[in-house]
């Protein structure tokens, strides 16, 4: 990306300033060196989003942004309904809830080490993964719209987990609004036989070392200590989520045209939030967030049997789940008013900041547990929402270290088994559905989660916690 087209607001941010079609402007969450590797195309995308209705005070992208449809991957965005505010599928994404959730396992790096290679065999074997990858679970109709309505509570009702589960889900483990008439029956029947599977692309299963702290009190409050193992599962809504988005492209499309709303690109359709489409739009999209939380719990209920089958000393805990491809309805202090706004996260996670209302108990004096993945073979972290980052970005940090190569570029450079045996030789046991899956996601095919999350945390949005290394990953 060129700077010369942004103008500098501090060392982390960087606005792009408004045009004729701008309603507010960019800004770009990033340091230097990110922001001149990003691609122009995250740019073009925030300016497109600040044009559009009901946008409120900016359109932002976040230290891990690359070009997405519609909105860029890290994009945060706030609607105001009474303002003609809309709601788009571009600023969701396809995999709808897609998000991390960390288990607590109670058991130390020296006591994992000798089990490693069995455990994540048989956690391989449990979890489904990869392309088009089913379950065990068969679910009536009736049942996978108590699915679309229940979200994890649907699944710990079902004996699918513990009730303390859902205290540190966020949304307590279930979405409200989800209407399953507003799904499609295509939607549905991919879906029924996925609950409580991984999927394919950039999906994982893995199992991490705690190997620093940065915040001491924090790390308390979520129970973290340096050599704590972690099991780390990043999914979503499989292809339930992926059926709304390509069925409400269309819908959302002709509504744009109905209520005469301008489009810069076809993926950025969208419509009013108190018209009929974007009201039946949030509804099914409820219903994608909800499934996504159930499937997380429900590979939560399978990753306990495996390790009190193999680590019967293991007390698997769930610290914390969050996404990070969602539309979430919040209140936010706007000068001195308190608004109900349609926040989008499209590869970004929400990230309040102490005292929220929405928190656990445990860290209401913290803030929110952010998750921040890594690429394979490389690191992951634990961040706290700030209440900086309330006031500069909605709540919201970045998701992951995001891709810096596109996957049709990273297969022509490299192969899936020759990175499988590199990370074997450096400790790290990758199990994966398909080579070409392993290719896809080669640790060099992403941007320095390193720096992207020293952006983060220098620039206000959440602040660091801790860092995980992997010790054994099951891809998708």
């Amino acid at each position: 990306m060129e700077i010369k087209q942004l103008k500098r607001l501090g060392e982390y941010q960087w606005e792009i300033p408004m045009d004729k079609d701008m309603r507010v402007p960019g800004l770009i969450f990033a340091s230097e060196d990110l922001i001149s590797e990003m691609d122009e195309k995250v740019c073009q995308q925030l300016s497109n989003v600040a044009s559009l209705p009901g946008i409120v005070k900016v359109a932002i992208a976040m230290p891990d942004a690359h070009w997405g449809y519609g909105f860029p991957i890290g994009g945060v965005a706030a609607f105001d309904p009474e303002d003609g505010g809309i709601i788009s599928v571009g600023g969701v994404g396809y995999d709808i809830s897609c998000g991390v959730r960390n288990l607590q396992t109670g058991l130390t790096r020296d006591e994992i080490l000798p089990v490693l290679e069995s455990l994540i065999d048989q956690l391989f074997r449990v979890v489904p993964s990869g392309v088009g990858s089913e379950g065990k679970i068969r679910l009536s109709p009736d049942e996978l719209d108590d699915v679309l309505t229940g979200g994890a509570q649907w699944a710990v009702g079902r004996g699918y987990g513990l009730f303390e589960d859902l205290a540190h889900t966020e949304e307590q483990g279930r979405l409200e609004g989800a209407d399953p008439s507003c799904v499609s029956d295509i939607a549905k029947l991919r879906q029924y036989r996925q609950v409580g599977t991984l999927g394919s692309g950039n999906h994982y299963l893995e199992i991490q070392c705690v190997e620093k702290i940065f915040h001491q009190p924090s790390a308390k409050a979520m129970g973290l200590r340096q050599g704590d193992i972690i099991v780390a599962i990043h999914c979503g809504s499989r292809a339930l989520g992926h059926q709304i988005g390509t069925d409400y492209l269309q819908v959302l499309g002709q509504a744009g045209k109905k209520y005469h709303i301008p489009i810069k690109e076809r993926e950025l359709v969208c419509a009013p939030i108190k018209s009929p489409e974007g009201q039946r739009y949030y509804k099914a999209m409820a219903c994608g967030v909800n499934c996504a939380l159930a499937n997380r719990q429900v590979i939560t209920h399978l990753i306990r049997q495996v390790f009190h089958e193999i680590c019967p000393r293991a007390n698997v805990k769930n610290l914390y789940d969050v996404s990070h491809n969602t539309c979430k309805i919040e209140n936010h202090r706007i000068n001195s008013k308190v608004k109900r706004l349609y926040v989008h996260r499209k590869g970004a996670t929400r990230a309040f900041g102490p005292g929220r209302p929405e928190l656990p108990e445990a860290f209401k004096n913290i803030g929110q547990p952010v998750l921040v993945g890594g690429t394979m073979g490389t690191c992951s972290y634990i961040l706290a929402g700030q209440e900086t980052g309330e006031a500069i970005a909605w709540g919201s940090a970045c998701h992951g270290a995001g891709r810096s190569m596109s996957r049709r570029a990273a297969l022509k450079r490299w192969k899936g088994r020759k990175i499988i045996a590199e990370l074997a030789q450096k400790g790290i046991l990758i199990r994966a559905a398909s080579y070409r899956g392993a290719a896809e996601e080669a640790p060099e095919a992403y941007k320095d989660v390193n720096r992207v999350v020293d952006s983060t945390h220098m620039a206000g949005l959440a602040r660091k916690v801790a860092m995980l290394r992997p010790m054994a990953c099951i891809k998708g």
